[in-house]
């Protein structure tokens, strides 16, 4: 595993992020296998291969993701020693105030957050989806709060449009506030839309990028079939995505991201990490392994280093989505 820092921050993290989704989902989706007894042998593979960055959110599996990072992570290593980062604002409960990024959502989560987590801060404090009700001033001033009271080390943004992040950044900026380290958004080989507007703020700004979906959800390790499902429970069990789903040129980069897998000996999802590590502001994927084994094989990818005519090779047969797709 290779280290490296979380955009022009002091934040150093393993250069592939370890995501928390299915952490706590056991009977909720055939996919999502871990909880308490299996999460302590995951993640002390995890621990053994490098990954010192976990990912999480309130909103995953209901906060179970968090607890069972408390009850096993956090007892397996120094605190010092790991960066957790969470998310917060998708709505958790009927309560009209339970959602959102106003600031009495953001005061009552934290606090819940670090209970299920048993740790007395987060490393990373990001906005999971910014409410259309809230005022950019009062999230940020909010989340600057939740800094300055040692809470909160850092914070950052998730999916939402470039002009709204970069208001985020303009508002700390002109306030004096913590401003954003870090930008969770969906980007992959399949799925570059990013590469227009968000990638590039980033890259300007300092921001560390830490797309979520490294692998299009698995898309990428060429374990999927044309006519649907595939080899893994993932890709037989996962509802989000059917093969009508993928278009003709998103096959075509697969089959080359395992054609340069073979020519290097290596395994497809190791190209693909690898790729999204190469690029400008490019901090940590997060991947949702299922497996101990693919755990290694990301931490392997960080050392992977792909020549220019392969790069080029594997994003010339993306097709660009218009704006609005």
């Amino acid at each position: 595993m290779k280290f490296g820092p979380l955009g022009r921050s002091g934040l150093i993290v393993s250069r592939v992020c370890l995501g928390g989704n299915s952490w706590g989902a056991k009977g909720r989706r055939g996919w999502g296998k871990f909880d308490e007894d299996e999460a302590r042998l995951y993640f002390r593979r995890a621990l053994d291969a490098g990954f010192t960055f976990f990912d999480t959110a309130d909103t995953y599996n209901f906060g179970r993701s968090e607890e069972i990072v408390g009850a096993t992570l956090l007892k397996m290593a120094r605190r010092d020693e790991i960066v957790i980062s969470t998310k917060v604002g998708i709505r958790m409960s009927e309560g009209q105030n339970d959602q959102g990024t106003g600031r009495k959502h953001l005061m009552a989560s934290v606090d819940a957050q670090l209970k299920r987590l048993g740790t007395d801060h987060i490393d990373l404090y990001q906005v999971h989806r910014l409410d259309p009700h809230t005022p950019i001033e009062e999230t940020m001033y909010s989340l600057d709060t939740l800094v300055r009271s040692g809470k909160v080390r850092y914070i950052g943004g998730s999916t939402m449009p470039a002009y709204k992040f970069a208001q985020m950044i303009e508002v700390a900026r002109h306030r004096g506030w913590a401003r954003p380290v870090a930008m969770q958004n969906l980007y992959n080989l399949i799925q570059r839309e990013e590469e227009r507007e968000m990638n590039r703020l980033c890259a300007e700004e300092g921001v560390g990028l830490i797309p979520y979906s490294p692998l299009a959800r698995g898309f990428l390790a060429g374990n999927r079939t044309r006519e649907g499902g595939g080899e893994t429970e993932r890709s037989r069990n996962d509802v989000v995505v059917k093969a009508g789903t993928y278009r003709d040129c998103d096959w075509q980069v697969a089959d080359t991201v395992a054609r340069i897998a073979s020519r290097r000996g290596v395994k497809p999802t190791q190209v693909a990490l690898a790729w999204l590590l190469a690029k400008p502001g490019m901090a940590s994927p997060i991947i949702g392994a299922t497996r101990p084994d693919q755990l290694d094989d990301a931490a392997a990818a960080t050392a992977l280093v792909l020549e220019p005519a392969e790069i080029a090779e594997l994003e010339k047969p993306y097709v660009w989505r218009a704006p609005d797709a």
